[in-house]
């Protein structure tokens, strides 16, 4: 007898599996998804692994099969295994990663009479209304009853229905969120000549409709969608039956591939030129791909300044991957930057990529993971989660901007690391990873220094012409302008610049890191901040939709027109988004045509695009936008960009608030001067003296890199340790507070047993956002080596949630 370990889909399961028989007949192998018996349900599992032995002395036998194939192979169920244990996440959250689009699937709970005679004690009005909702055709379900009577007064009625025998309680599968696309096809079923004569014969007795489609398809060679037939002849699907039914064509469904980029590839361009550094760069990748190397050395991190050349040593080595009969995963931290991403990939390879993101339909993304799955992708592109794409042949990880935050999920589990998920399967697959970077994370920076990564520099940007100079930075005091009068969101330099740019018809982006139009509203006469009920951070005021917005809830409150705690009328707004600038530059700048691009503005599907698209063809002068315009668009029209505020990221309470301010401002700079004429950066700030501020100024990585350093290893922050955060939350701060305490005296209990000498914790403390979406937050913070490890020996409630390798505290 066989057994085979599964993950369940059920949040009892943990970071476990559990033993089950292989039915006798049943080639089941690792990876397969199979239907699981656990308690009184069927669940969906994975298998992790075969074995000879159970687990436990009683197992059940596995229900069945859900697709013939696996569906993960064995280097994804390892890194499964890897995500699961490092990140102590429940271990089917982390295979879920790897599953295709709408695979998981819920049980439904449905309820139904058992027909037994009611013999003891009368009925309350809820139980014969839940008796009433059972007794019909099928039943009905849990949550249908839930929301007539409310969560807790449904289940309470139906487990008193249940105890007297009355009603059962069955579970079942939900219904399919997703399948594959299928069109009809229309065909001739007789030779073209013959259909062309019962054409004739049926305009005689006025079946014109049958006529022309049977005239459409004999000029055709092969089966034609039915929509095309309709758009030509207006003949209908009812009109293709009756032919169908006459035996003159024949009607098939084709499952069809949902396209969510253009099928117009633009055409292939030659490979650009390399210069020195590039060639040097990209021979070192080369040569990892064609040799045997250790896992560590397949690393690498190419540093290029902004500008440099980086995509274009990218694109070679994914055509060297090619070549090699593999395949390659491209990541890119936004969604805003696939349309352009996707643009120069799909020209290098036409017709062989993919894409994978969550503003594609369900079926969309379906189909696009069965056609990388099936080996229809050369290439796949997309923001984290991609590096989970089934790709079977893996060459080699791009990781492009390798220092974004977006990079880690923050808001469900597994709080991965794609950067770290990247090595790692990388590691399993003996694929490459080549990690690109203008101003790399100061961790990534260390390990290459270290020896860990390959570093390749690309120290010169590379324009039209050659080697061409990277923008001047002006940085402009904003309490000089204050006392020189000037009390506009302009600095003097950057109204004269932006003038320049409108007059010689070019093109500037204004970058400000905060979106809405307001940041904060007060009264004038008691200080009263107006904040949102259920988090613990002021609502900013939007003017589009003259609203006030809690940027973490979304909970929208019209606008005050007195003051909730006193009444007063002198209600004022205060702080800068990128609204009111661009507000302020409309009316400074009245003929100057503006378009903003923030989260405000792109809720729809292709509106990324759209605005791109916009910016290029020059139908406005003027981007305002904000951390999403500094990210890695090219854009040879703009010859300013200016930084309204560079104080928004500094003053955060984060040790990594200096590093986020620097990567920032370097990056939005290298968006000016790409083309043919030279650039301008101008960077508003109240701390023109801090060295992020003027590191960046002068484009020197390396001069940050030397003070951050310094700092990080003088504080004992990571490189030189690791982090993690556990957060409990609770609707009451008095529990919140206790629990955590608790947790506290259970961290502290744990490193006592185990000697540990190198761990220390800070905290309880209430988290930065002290609450959030209604529940109060308090948190600790450990900080030392082998916290994963260390952290899976403790019993975590569910109330709290453990991130290991947080990028903010």
């Amino acid at each position: 007898m066989r057994y085979a370990e599964v993950s369940v889909n059920s949040p009892a399961a943990q970071r476990r599996t559990f033993s089950y028989v292989i039915p006798t007949g049943l080639d089941l192998k690792p990876g397969h998804a199979v239907w699981a018996p656990f308690g009184n349900r069927i669940l969906q599992g994975v298998v992790v692994e075969l074995t000879e032995y159970p687990g436990v002395e009683e197992t059940r036998e596995i229900a069945g099969l859900i697709d013939p194939v696996p569906l993960l192979s064995d280097a994804r169920l390892s890194l499964a295994r890897w995500l699961s244990d490092y990140y102590l996440s429940p271990l089917f959250e982390a295979v879920g990663l790897m599953l295709p689009p709408g695979f998981e699937r819920r049980t439904v709970t449905r309820i139904s009479v058992t027909g037994r005679e009611q013999t003891s004690g009368p009925l309350t009005q809820r139980q014969r209304h839940v008796l009433h909702a059972a007794g019909q055709a099928g039943g009905t379900s849990l949550k249908e009853l839930e929301k007539a009577l409310g969560k807790r007064n449904a289940q309470t009625t139906v487990s008193q229905l249940v105890a007297r025998g009355l009603v059962a309680r069955d579970y079942e599968l939900e219904r399919t969120r997703v399948r594959p696309k299928e069109l009809p096809y229309l065909e001739l079923a007789v030779p073209p000549e013959e259909a062309l004569q019962e054409a004739i014969r049926m305009r005689g007795h006025g079946a014109g409709r049958q006529a022309a489609l049977l005239d459409f398809l004999a000029g055709r060679r092969g089966p034609v969608t039915l929509s095309k037939v309709t758009d030509h002849t207006g003949a209908s699907r009812s009109t293709a039956r009756t032919l169908a039914r006459k035996g003159l064509i024949s009607i098939r469904n084709v499952r069809v591939r949902r396209q969510p980029t253009t099928s117009h590839y633009p055409v292939p361009p030659e490979p650009l030129q390399l210069s020195f550094a590039q060639e040097e760069a990209f021979h070192a990748i080369h040569s990892a791909l064609t040799e045997e190397q250790p896992p560590l050395a397949r690393v690498f991190l190419l540093h290029g300044v902004t500008g440099s050349g980086k995509t274009e040593v990218y694109l070679r080595a994914l055509a060297e991957t090619v070549a090699l009969g593999k395949q390659g995963i491209v990541l890119v931290p936004e969604i805003a930057l696939t349309p352009q991403t996707i643009e120069r990939f799909e020209a290098r390879f036409p017709g062989r990529v993919a894409v994978l993101h969550s503003r594609l339909s369900l079926g969309e993304q379906y189909d696009e993971w069965h056609a990388i799955r099936q080996g229809e992708a050369d290439v796949v592109i997309g923001p984290r989660s991609a590096v989970f794409a089934p790709v079977e042949n893996l060459g080699i990880i791009i990781i492009d901007e390798e220092h974004e935050w977006t990079y880690k999920q923050q808001e469900q589990s597994p709080r991965y690391h794609a950067r770290d998920a990247a090595i790692r399967l990388a590691e399993l697959t003996d694929a490459l990873v080549v990690m690109g970077s203008a101003t790399p994370d100061v961790e990534s920076f260390h390990h290459a220094r270290r020896g860990d990564y390959h570093l390749l520099r690309l120290p010169e940007r590379i324009g039209a012409g050659g080697v061409s100079p990277l923008p001047p930075v002006e940085v402009v005091d904003l309490r000089s302008e204050l006392r020189a009068g000037n009390r506009s969101i302009f600095s003097r330099a950057l109204s004269e610049a932006v003038r320049r740019v409108l007059a010689n018809q070019e093109q500037a982006i204004l970058f400000l890191n905060r979106r809405g139009a307001s940041t904060h509203v007060q009264c004038r006469d008691c200080g009263h901040v107006i904040s949102c009920r259920r988090c613990d951070i002021p609502l900013s005021y939007h003017l589009a939709e003259d609203t006030l917005l809690c940027h973490q809830c979304n909970r929208r409150v019209p606008q005050p027109r007195t003051c909730p705690e006193c009444g007063s009328s002198r209600i004022r707004y205060l702080g800068l988004g990128t609204q009111r600038l661009e507000r302020e530059l409309a009316a400074t700048f009245p003929h100057a045509r503006l378009l903003r691009w923030d989260s405000d503005v792109t809720r729809g599907k292709h509106s990324h695009q759209d605005i791109l698209d916009r910016f290029r063809s020059h139908q406005a002068d003027i981007l305002i936008g904000t951390q999403m315009v500094a990210k890695g668009l090219d854009l040879p029209q703009v010859t300013l960009v200016g930084v309204v505020n560079a104080d928004t990221s500094l003053n955060l309470p984060d040790f990594r608030a200096g590093e986020r301010t620097f990567q920032l401002l370097c990056q939005v700079a290298g968006r000016a001067g790409r083309g043919t004429i030279p650039g301008q950066v101008i960077v508003q700030t109240y701390t023109p003296e801090h060295y992020a501020v003027q590191a960046a100024a002068g484009h020197d990585y390396d001069l940050f890199y030397r003070t951050e350093i310094a700092y990080r290893r003088q504080l004992h922050y990571p490189p030189f340790t690791r982090l993690a955060t556990l957060t409990c939350t609770h609707t009451n701060d008095l529990a919140c507070q206790r629990e955590a305490e608790r947790m506290e005296r259970l961290i502290f209990r744990e490193r006592d047993s185990q000697g540990i000498a190198d761990l220390s914790l800070a905290g309880p403390a209430p988290a930065y956002i002290h609450r959030l979406r209604g529940r109060f937050r308090w948190q600790l913070t450990l900080r030392g080596t082998g916290l994963s490890g260390f952290l899976a020996r403790i019993p975590v409630p569910q109330r709290c949630t453990v991130n290991i390798d947080p990028l903010g505290l």
